[in-house]
């Protein structure tokens, strides 16, 4: 009788002691916004952090389409984020508990062959697993291994938005779009998608002072916002009628650096019909499907092309840019919900175009 009572008096929006709210994958198509234990520490060198500001990444939507075979059932989505840190391991010593902290996309050790090559993305015990692997930032608290080496201690006052947008998309775009693309003055660049990750490339390939910057993109909104943001030339188009406007644009030359931002077979396709010899092609879309290389005809084209899992050895740079207000991370941000709101976000930026959708925060009050 007293256990009836006690359950009875117990309020409705009681959470049960040790469980948080997450945003859940239950296979493709499906997600849950529901109550999960509290991550707790498992390795000296982790650390527990209470996640105050968040995002949705377009991985996550390729995850939710079941393009990433490796992430199961009751995995909590998520891998960007700016959080306190609420609990640290013994072995932990470059962060504190108390501090503000950037959560990086990528789980460096910082020891091992991978990581002394500076290839974290590959790092033997770590790379991207969070919200893939172990489960992500897309909740409450995440727990968050080798953290003297995966977090990045912020100073007071830092725009969380902002810093939010480096775990992942500046870093991505940067690294696996400009440096691998190898940018140079007076390029003429194009980057085909001109979703976040597109315009991340966009803004960091200006670092280089390139000539021409096109985006290429069917979203009239997004292109708006790529000329807002420094793309000279734009082209609402797609497949063959892209691939025209581009070689009417360089005078039927190409482009010395193409940017392939979305990850599907058609947008490569382009890209490798519209690089010029001894041109780029710089891959940074997740691709589930399979796609076709030219060989045929590129052969004897002088090419490189290049692929790429996001490293984060630049972090610490875009960091110093955007706390010097040099790099503007906050312009992407779009739209914002509460944490509790993880599903409408979802629904938003799933429909991105009619909801005129970039990136979305999600932040914990």
């Amino acid at each position: 009788m007293k256990n009836t009572e006690a359950l009875m008096e117990r309020p409705a929006t009681e959470r049960p002691v040790g469980t948080m709210k997450a945003l859940v994958y239950h296979g493709p198509g499906r997600r849950a916004w529901e109550d999960r234990p509290r991550p707790t520490l498992q390795a000296t060198t982790d650390a527990i952090v209470r996640i105050t500001t968040t995002t949705i990444c377009g991985t996550d939507l390729h995850i939710l389409k079941g393009d990433v075979p490796t992430v199961k059932d009751g995995r909590i989505l998520g891998h960007e984020g700016v959080g306190i840190v609420e609990e640290v391991g013994t072995g932990v010593t470059r962060v504190r508990k108390g501090e503000k902290v950037l959560v990086s996309c990528i789980t460096s050790c910082g020891t091992c062959a991978y990581c002394r090559k500076g290839m974290y993305s590959h790092c033997a015990d770590g790379g991207w697993i969070l919200g893939h692997l172990i489960d992500g930032t897309q909740a409450e608290y995440v727990r968050v291994p080798h953290a003297d080496t995966s977090l990045y201690p912020l100073p007071a006052g830092a725009d969380e938005e902002a810093i939010a947008m480096l775990s992942d998309i500046f870093p991505t775009g940067f690294e696996c779009g400009v440096l691998n693309g190898q940018v140079k003055p007076g390029d003429t660049v194009a980057i085909v998608g001109a979703g976040p990750i597109g315009l991340a490339a966009l803004l960091t390939a200006q670092f280089y002072s390139p000539a021409e910057m096109i985006m290429i993109d069917l979203d009239e909104n997004r292109l708006q916002v790529g000329r807002s943001l420094g793309a000279t030339q734009t082209v609402k188009a797609a497949g063959a009628e892209a691939v025209g406007a581009v070689m009417a644009l360089t005078g039927g030359a190409g482009v010395d650096v193409a940017i392939e931002a979305v990850g599907i077979p058609a947008t490569f396709e382009v890209c490798q019909s519209i690089v010029t010899a001894g041109g780029h092609i710089a891959n940074v879309g997740v691709h589930g499907k399979p796609v076709e290389l030219r060989l045929e005809r590129l052969w004897s084209h002088n090419i490189t092309l290049t692929t790429r899992l996001v490293d984060t050895v630049t972090t610490p740079m875009l960091l110093n840019l955007a706390l010097g207000g040099r790099l503007q991370p906050r312009k992407l941000v779009t739209h914002r919900f509460t944490l509790d709101e993880a599903m409408k976000a979802y629904d938003t930026f799933s429909d991105a175009a009619r909801e005129r959708a970039l990136k979305v925060v999600l932040r914990k009050p």
